[in-house]
């Protein structure tokens, strides 16, 4: 089953606003680029791929709607909007990925004129999303035969269909496992503060026929000492050229608990989600967000008020506690620097 998280229609960008899943479907159409921007910061879509797709879709959105009558017009008002965009969510490398490689297509197609600019943009866009749709694929067939036979896998935050075109990195061999007729079991860790396992995965799951069980964060530990977890596989946002990985806060907790445990530990991501110009774990941007966000849920207190809240959107795990990055180009293994140097050779 392919997901509809972000399309081009009427001249928006549509989306589904995730933050109202599980319980209503509704659609958001931005028309304008801080529609476009608020929508990826305020979490109405998310995951890492799924904001590249709609941040292309949205510098596409700013060409067709400019009034520039020269290239070198338009081109300022693109590398504005890629500032815009760019700044929403920092740690996650496919939206600046995204926008960079749109405001490359545009500046290639400038000798053309404005008109062949706004052309050339959506059909980019569309190109990203077919890209990540097929990428996702790909990470599915890679990945799939790395899932142990009892098939028990825990996942963690939401990588799935709703964090992509519509199929997932770290649920992508999960879907696969299954469609094949494999034993396939996905313990859901419920993903606090923002509760994207509980909200997302565990819903996405439903829809496809998934077996699953809902945890909350903490029991964790206890399913694994109980031996009821045969591998753990999570998505990425970022993944620094040494291998270590930037994910939803709570996954290195996760990869300590799976060492300890002796479970293999997965990584699954798209080639675009490797940063080689970020040497460590140690460079990589961590977002920070309201810390109403830990304090509420829904909107209602859950905390005494006025209590301070921190609230880190990611951690990041060391490259020593991966035991595989499943990408569409392959399964790499350690050393992580130079399989991922390797990778970038690999079309």
């Amino acid at each position: 089953m392919e997901l509809r998280t972000v399309w081009w229609e009427d001249e928006s960008v549509c989306l589904i606003d995730q933050r109202k899943l599980p319980h209503t479907q509704e659609v958001v159409r931005c028309g304008e680029l801080n529609q476009v921007a608020y929508a990826i910061r305020s979490m109405q879509v998310r995951g890492a791929p799924a904001i590249g797709c709609t941040a292309a879709y949205g510098m596409a959105l700013v060409a067709r709607r400019s009034q520039a009558t020269d290239p070198a017009t338009l081109l300022d008002e693109l590398q504005q909007a890629k500032a815009t965009l760019d700044a929403q969510r920092p740690t996650a490398v496919n939206l600046a990925w995204a926008t960079t490689r749109m405001l490359q297509r545009a500046t290639a197609t400038a000798v053309e004129g404005v008109a062949a600019i706004k052309a050339a943009l959506l059909a980019e866009a569309d190109a990203i999303f077919a890209e990540d749709l097929a990428m996702c694929h790909a990470i599915g067939d890679h990945g799939a035969p790395l899932i142990p036979p009892r098939g028990n896998v825990l996942t963690h935050c939401n990588a799935g269909g709703l964090a992509t075109a519509g199929y997932g990195t770290a649920l992508a061999p999960i879907r696969t496992a299954f469609a094949q007729g494999r034993p396939v079991h996905v313990f859901v860790d419920e993903t606090r503060p923002f509760l994207q396992g509980a909200r997302l995965t565990a819903w996405e799951l439903l829809q496809a026929g998934i077996p699953q069980t809902l945890i909350t964060d903490n029991m964790a530990a206890f399913m694994m000492q109980r031996g009821l977890i045969d591998c753990v596989i999570v998505g990425a946002d970022r993944i620094a050229a040494n291998g270590d990985v930037a994910n939803k806060i709570g996954t290195y907790g996760l990869a300590v608990l799976a060492h300890y445990h002796q479970i293999p530990f997965y990584v699954a991501a798209p080639y675009s989600t490797i940063d080689l110009a970020t040497a460590s774990g140690a460079d990589i941007p961590i977002e920070e967000r309201d810390p109403a966000e830990v304090t509420h849920i829904a909107g209602i207190a859950i905390a005494p008020a006025g209590v301070p809240a921190a609230h880190p959107a990611f951690d990041v795990t060391p490259r020593e506690l991966v035991t595989a990055i499943i990408t569409e180009r392959g399964v790499l293994r350690p050393p992580f620097g130079d399989a991922l140097r390797q990778l970038a050779s690999v079309r």
